[in-house]
């Protein structure tokens, strides 16, 4: 078996980003619904985790073999397993199949049914949605597909309460209002090759200036988005840290306005994951009790707590 081949088309920078949004939130929820202090296990910790890894490494191993026609005509992809020869179409398929079908079960059998139903749609939304449905035919691919990325955030946050409140899911929409700031700079640096494959990202079809400015828009938004939390609990420190990196992220993506270079992208990339990185680590941490037990607490979205939820409290 070659363990090397499948860890690629896994995707492990991915499932390590995804891993850290789920337990963060897993974190955060535990904390912000229990006004006495955090109330998670380390058994929910761990099988969130773990059926989090499964299902971005099967997410990832299937969006390698439906793209695998594409993937061996752009440079950038054309070394991946499938295209390289290394592994069969087949066997990452049956293999991508296997770990998602496997995250669902294990979520299942050892978080709650909200949990679960995050897993399973945060693997929907990547695979079908983004993967087969948008990304060949529509310039919203990478606008939409980020839901797959909030769904992490819900999964973590209804592991540990059993349901998503109305503050869970504003902490978990966050993910996707950063997505596309994020992944369209990536879509400039690779303009050229996905017009190769005829794939309609944004900068293929209106320009690296234009796409310039709807990053600079999209975290203009996200700006005043993630500080707003604040007046839903979250506390002063992650948002100092909001304020000072999601302005750094606006500054550098002012300049690609001005600039697309290489330089501009890869700091604007560098800010973008920078600040993600940080506000997901902290948030669980910063807390205050401006509007404890108030309704953004109380209000639950989405919710069918099983006993096992309750028992670990």
């Amino acid at each position: 078996m070659r363990v090397k081949e499948y860890v690629e088309v896994s995707k492990p920078r991915i499932v390590v980003v995804l891993v850290i949004t789920a337990v963060t939130s897993l974190l955060a929820g535990s904390r912000f619904d229990n006004t006495s202090g955090w109330h998670v296990t380390a058994w929910q910790l761990g099988f969130l985790a773990l059926a989090g890894a499964l299902s971005s490494m099967g997410s990832s191993a299937l969006n390698h073999y439906y793209d695998r026609d594409i993937d061996k005509i752009m440079y950038r992809t054309s070394s991946r397993p499938i295209p390289s020869g290394r592994l069969s179409p087949r066997n990452v398929m049956v293999y991508g199949l296997v770990m998602s079908i496997l995250s669902v079960i294990l979520a299942w059998i050892t978080l709650n049914p909200v949990a679960t139903s995050m897993i399973a749609l945060g693997i929907f939304f990547y695979v079908m949605v983004y993967t087969v449905w948008l990304k060949r035919y529509n310039a919203a691919n990478i606008v939409i597909g980020g839901f797959a990325g909030s769904a992490a955030s819900m999964a973590g946050w209804a592991a540990a309460t059993g349901s998503i409140n109305l503050l869970g899911f504003l902490v978990g929409w966050l993910v996707f209002m950063w997505t596309p700031s994020h992944f369209w700079c990536l879509a400039i640096k690779a303009r050229e090759e996905y017009a190769s494959v005829r794939l309609p990202m944004l900068p293929v079809l209106i320009g690296n200036e234009k796409t310039s400015s709807y990053i600079f828009v999209n975290t203009a938004i996200l700006l005043p988005y993630s500080l707003a939390l604040y007046f839903f609990g979250l506390g002063l420190l992650y948002t100092a840290v909001a304020a000072i990196s999601g302005s750094l992220m606006l500054i550098y993506h002012y300049k690609l306005t001005k600039n697309p270079s290489p330089d501009h992208i890869f700091l604007g990339q560098a800010t973008s994951c920078l600040t993600r990185l940080q506000l997901w680590v902290l948030h669980p941490w910063s807390k205050h009790s401006l509007i404890r037990n108030q309704s953004c607490y109380q209000h639950v979205l989405f919710s069918r707590k099983l006993d096992y939820a309750k028992g670990n409290s």
